[in-house]
């Protein structure tokens, strides 16, 4: 009877789990995607463009809108991109780490696909900052149409509920998600009760479906209809950012709210809000509220506000996924990275991303003032990214997955052929706002390629005067030095030399520990290591050992505990009587063949603030030793 009751407990859970992983992923990671019907039309319909309120002019900006969902969103992301990922991991870093290894044989073309990636990176970030403001803006001015005179109070209003957003940021996107998955669940429902409430209204609308009506758009507007995709894009602004959070949920979850719950509902809001325009052209200044009836406005301000914080939501956690991938890929100096899950690798929070991405959000809302002035700037930086994910996104598929060109081809040059048009319509938003991701964008991608050419630059230094290890110990057994008591305990990314700190202690001090362990920490692509498997040890003589630590992405890099678990008679690392010692390198700018003098002064002063070993590896602070070393770049 008990063992039923259990079983029929594990059956329960095992089938709640999927559902509960779809709600919560539906809470992070579309909250962008989500709220893009609070703006996108009134944005095509402004005026800036032109674009007539008639009957030809809303059937085929909707025909643009449902096919660029299906193609871009549906079709490449859902079918392709998505199946791109690193051990689990999505975002544009990952997809350049498998883009990498598709062009290992071919130097340059892994060189572009490097530069294609770090661009992306970039971008993506100054989208991180430009979607919570235009978002929470948005939603924050449809109290202007429920009350008169409280326009000047949209912009506290929005300063309040962005920085709440992210102060809440540390408690992990898992309980964010339980939170804001419900929320966003009823979100979409409405969003689509909405949609259907217009179209009973006009279900002629329903003709946008059709492709022509885009094709005919073009053919009627020769000049309008590229530039029009600026404002389209609005529709699409997320596409990216789920594909980064794919890490904390994974892509079966994602795709499945896609395809039963958030395409449906946003397809049937713009055709809603189609209709409506259909009806009443002067609904142009605001469909989306104007939608709704008049007794339901301020209770849809009010959802579409938790919306919008979503919204952000998904970019930030996407942002924290980049964030981690390119410290691995090591493009990013060290940075502390918490840990929010025990079940999924993708779920973390890094304080530094996100007080940096606050700081920018709160200069655009202060800045531009409004979604609309905010709208000019959007889409340069996400339409770019899109575009760096298909180049890289076709290198794997070519090179690494090997599909037969005649297949991967056509679809591939779709994909380029659509991005490429959409990217082309943002670039006049440059001049026009779009300035401030695209500045981000390139301060990014000097300081990630300073980083990563800098750190290659000093292990050139310091290989210059490495010590190979079996030549140091050979030297230790004819003139042995004095040795004390204890173990001393050198952190080193290279097993096969003697770290610099154990030669300067040796200078100076002139004695040796009776064990020297040579540390080296390395991490795995699974969730936890167990103990059996945590270290490696190898004697090599003289009291010399090489010790592997082995960590998954969810275990703490608790140093000092996991070397308790290597019981060896002729090793004891008690906290007493361990002493860990820590290498800093101090970089010096000079004439030497490398990078610019001014690169070299930015590693510097990235180097010197980068997160050290000690708090990163929880070493005692009474136990360590740090030895600086200069080193001439």
């Amino acid at each position: 009877m008990g063992q039923a009751s259990s079983q029929a407990a594990g059956a329960e859970h095992s089938a709640a789990k999927p559902i509960g992983m779809l709600v919560a992923a539906v809470g992070v990671v579309y909250g962008d995607i989500g709220t893009s019907p609070l703006y996108t039309l009134k944005e095509v319909f402004s005026g800036a463009y032109g674009v007539p309120v008639n009957h030809d002019g809303v059937l085929g900006i909707l025909a643009l809108i449902f096919w660029s969902l299906i193609w871009v969103v549906s079709i490449k992301y859902m079918m392709f991109v998505l199946r791109a990922d690193n051990q689990g991991e999505g975002g544009i870093m990952a997809l350049t780490a498998l883009a990498r290894r598709a062009a290992a044989g071919h130097p340059k073309l892994r060189t572009l696909l490097v530069v294609c990636g770090l661009i992306g990176a970039a971008l993506f970030y100054g989208d991180s900052m430009i979607t919570p403001a235009i978002s929470v803006l948005s939603a924050i001015e449809g109290l202007g149409l429920a009350f008169d005179g409280i326009d000047h109070w949209v912009v506290p209003l929005s300063l309040i509920v962005l920085v709440a957003l992210f102060l809440i940021q540390s408690h992990g996107t898992a309980r964010i998600g339980i939170l804001f998955g419900p929320i966003m669940v009823t979100w979409f429902v409405v969003l689509g009760a909405l949609g259907v409430y217009g179209i009973m209204q006009h279900p002629e609308v329903l003709q946008a479906m059709n492709p022509v009506w885009g094709v005919r758009f073009f053919v009627v507007h020769p000049g309008m209809g590229v530039a029009i995709l600026g404002a389209v894009v609005l529709a699409l602004t997320g596409a990216e950012a789920l594909y980064a959070d794919m890490g904390h949920f994974g892509r079966k979850p994602i795709a499945r709210a896609w395809f039963i719950l958030v395409l449906p509902a946003l397809v049937l809001n713009y055709f809603g809000q189609g209709a409506l325009l259909l009806g009443d052209p002067e609904a142009a200044r605001n469909p989306f509220y104007l939608l709704a009836p008049s007794w339901a406005l301020i209770p849809l301000v009010g959802l579409s506000t938790l919306a919008t914080v979503i919204a952000s939501q998904a970019v930030i956690s996407g942002a924290f996924s980049l964030t981690r991938q390119a410290i691995q890929l090591g493009y990013i100096p060290r940075m502390h990275i918490r840990h929010t899950s025990s079940a999924e690798q993708g779920q973390i929070y890094i304080g530094a991303v996100n007080w940096a991405l606050m700081v920018g959000v709160i200069l655009l809302v202060l800045g531009f003032e409004s979604s609309g002035a905010l709208a000019s700037a959007y889409g340069v930086a996400v339409t770019g990214t899109m575009l760096m994910t298909t180049i890289l996104v076709s290198a794997v598929m070519l090179l690494l997955w090997k599909w037969p060109p005649v297949l991967a081809v056509p679809v591939l040059l779709g994909f380029l052929l659509v991005d490429g048009l959409y990217f082309a319509a943002n670039v006049p938003k440059i001049v026009q706002g779009g300035a401030f991701p695209v500045i981000a964008g390139i301060a990014l991608f000097v300081l990630m390629t300073t980083w990563k050419r800098g750190k290659q630059l000093l292990v050139e230094r310091m290989d210059e005067g490495g010590l190979p290890l079996p030549i140091f110990i050979s030297s230790i057994a004819v003139q042995p030095p004095h040795r004390v008591q204890g173990t001393a305990v050198f952190l080193t990314a290279r097993p096969d030399a003697v770290p610099h700190a154990l030669l300067h202690n040796l200078l100076h001090n002139q004695v040796l520990h009776e064990q020297v362990v040579l540390l080296t920490v390395v991490y795995e692509d699974i969730p936890r290591v167990p103990t059996t498997r945590r270290f490696e040890v190898e004697s090599h003589g003289q009291g010399f050992f090489r010790v592997i630590l082995h960590f998954g992405f969810i275990d703490e890099p608790d140093v000092p505990q996991a070397l308790k678990l290597c019981h060896l008679d002729d090793l004891d690392f008690s906290p007493m009587r361990t002493t860990y010692f820590l290498s800093r390198e101090t970089v010096i700018a000079s004439k030497l063949e490398g990078m610019a003098r001014w690169r070299e002064g930015l590693f510097a002063f990235m180097l010197k603030n980068a997160n050290g070993n000690l708090r990163f590896f929880n070493l005692p602070l009474n136990r360590v030793i740090e030895l600086g070393t200069q080193v001439e770049m």
